[in-house]
């Protein structure tokens, strides 16, 4: 996983402006340890800090074309990059076997209108000094973190994360997934608007289990692109598993051969986190024993974990109280990973919002509610999980990848009739997920309940940090957040502590307003508080502030 700083709109002395770049990218250097590159002119300056997944030889950034007039800085992967260059490129000289220099040859080839030809993450910025203009664009989902600024100069200012700009910038915000800005016309443009975010579209939709089975299957199978070793997040839940599991039916031939060639690493390393006899563990080591993965499991102490908090929030740049509980032994669980040599893995992140996982899905009061919350999730994903997944990875160097939300399975899964993915009638949450995997897993694994991710781990870890807040923050602070933090006022003490650490790192309002901070209970929408009279009085992102979260299974 990459890291761009990148400025534009230069006004005069670009000396001084490369030399402040360099600093700037040198705060986004965890996430690309391997290499640092830069371009500069009178006009623009592109900083890359890569990590080296695919072509990790010849692969350096920027790109600059053949012309010498394009230039570009990409954090990402383009899993389809084969078939565009077949397609679209035969008469562009690639410089690199980089998946990211694509980008360069289809914008030569159709300008901008190729953002919808791509299956991949990214982030990226593409200059053209002979056009004296520039390009930003964000994935469809927003997997890979975006930050835009400006200085009290008006630079215009790119950035992997907030770190960079906070200190230069008067003014942050967050790039919008799906979104592109051309400089030309001053204004952002979605380029992702599929037509299921209508209910109207797929309420009499079919719902066809073996497509939901081929299409994962599929965007696993691309996902596994890499010249590196990789491995996979196991968590023991639903999701984890079957990307796990499918990762492991791939995982002995090279993919980039088309199978053709044995992989370089064949074997396939599994991973899981958690306090001793969580939860978790113990469905992870299941699934590991039944899919063949070596396997490890990293434990944390209760203190460990809380000894990390400031570095986590450093890292992950928010308060959001969801957020930091699950982040912190994801992040403890990459260095781990990171001391074995594994430079990717594959996670399990986005299925609960396409499939409507989370347990207040129960609360759902019909097929439209359901969908549109499912939606309302799906829009917010990058100011959370696609966040968390990201940021706690890329602070020891490590890329995600997630192919529940690769751009042709998410048509799939949000194409299915949503009656089919309520949970009522004696089903359990993503029964349609479920039914597709069933001959993946063992049945222990299969109809286990959803346990959310920093409940798993081990539920003292919830319970330590409640207690730890109850002492650092007092009432009287509490009451008085409203002045302290006039912007986003916390909610409750836990948001208020984790606030206080972020205000040590991020002093800016600017930087406040970058994090979301609403009501939820077990992972809801604000919308969703109204399905229950009992949500209204609750604001507990915990899978147990749903009842029958301790269920083991489902008949």
């Amino acid at each position: 996983m990459c890291g761009i700083v990148c400025a534009f709109d230069i006004k005069s002395n670009s000396d001084f402006v490369r030399s402040n770049v360099l600093k700037m990218a040198k705060k986004v250097r965890h996430r690309g340890p391997d290499w640092s590159g830069i371009y500069s002119d009178n006009n623009a300056v592109l900083a890359h800090e890569r990590l080296a997944i695919v072509d990790p030889t010849s692969g350096k950034q920027p790109i600059i074309s053949d012309d010498g007039n394009k230039v570009i800085a990409v954090n990402g992967e383009i899993y389809n990059h084969k078939e565009l260059k077949e397609k679209y490129t035969s008469d562009y000289n690639f410089k690199t076997e980089s998946d990211c220099e694509v980008l360069l040859a289809l914008y030569e080839k159709k300008g901008i209108n190729f953002l919808n030809d791509l299956n991949g993450i990214f982030a990226f910025a593409l200059y053209d000094s002979s056009e004296n203009k520039y390009i930003v664009a964000r994935d469809h989902m927003g997997i890979i973190p975006l930050y835009i600024g400006w200085d009290k100069e008006n630079i215009f200012y790119v950035s992997s994360e907030l770190k960079s700009l906070e200190g230069v910038c008067e003014k942050i915000e967050l790039f919008p997934p799906g979104h592109y800005l051309d400089s030309k016309t001053d204004k952002l443009t979605k380029w992702y608007d599929p037509k299921w975010k209508s209910y109207e579209s797929v309420k009499n939709s079919e719902t066809k289990i073996k497509e939901i089975h081929d299409s994962l299957s599929a965007a696993v199978k691309r996902q596994l692109m890499s010249d590196v070793p990789y491995g996979v997040l196991l968590s023991g839940g639903l999701d984890s598993s079957i990307t796990s599991a499918l990762a492991k039916k791939y995982a002995s031939k090279r993919i980039e051969s088309d199978d053709k060639q044995d992989a370089w690493w064949p074997q396939l390393h599994s991973f899981s986190v958690g306090l001793k006899g969580a939860p978790d563990l113990k469905a992870a080591k299941i699934v590991a024993d039944h899919i063949g993965t070596v396997h490890h499991e990293i434990n944390f102490t209760v203190q460990e974990g809380i000894d990390a908090i400031r570095d986590v929030i450093y890292h992950l740049e928010t308060y959001d109280v969801t957020t930091v509980r699950a982040s912190t032994p994801m992040y403890l669980m990459a260095r781990a990973i990171k001391s074995l040599g594994i430079k990717m893995v594959l996670s399990g992140e986005g299925a609960d919002e396409l499939f409507g996982g989370y347990l207040y899905f129960h609360k759902a009061p019909d097929s439209k509610e359901f969908h549109e919350e499912t939606v309302r999730k799906l829009n917010k994903l990058h100011q959370y999980d696609c966040l968390r997944a990201n940021k706690s990875l890329a602070a020891w160097g490590i890329e995600g990848r997630v192919p529940f939300l690769d751009k042709q399975f998410i048509d799939v899964a949000m194409e299915i009739n949503p009656e089919d993915k309520m949970i009522k009638n004696g089903r359990i949450e993503k029964w349609v997920l479920r039914e597709a995997f069933k001959d993946y897993l063992p049945e222990s694994v299969l109809w286990r309940q959803k346990e959310q991710f920093s409940d798993g781990v081990g539920y003292s870890w919830i319970d330590s940090l409640k207690e730890l807040v109850e002492n650092e923050v007092s009432d009287s602070d509490f009451k008085n957040s409203s002045n302290i933090f006039p912007i986003n006022p916390p909610q409750n003490k836990e948001e208020f502590y984790y606030r206080l650490i972020f205000n040590d790192h991020f002093s800016s309002d600017a930087a406040a307003k970058s994090v979301p901070s609403v009501p939820s209970v077990a992972c809801s929408t604000p919308e969703a508080l109204l399905w229950d009279e009992a949500f209204k009085n609750m604001n507990d992102p915990s899978g147990r502030s749903i009842s029958n979260i301790h269920n083991e299974s489902y008949e």
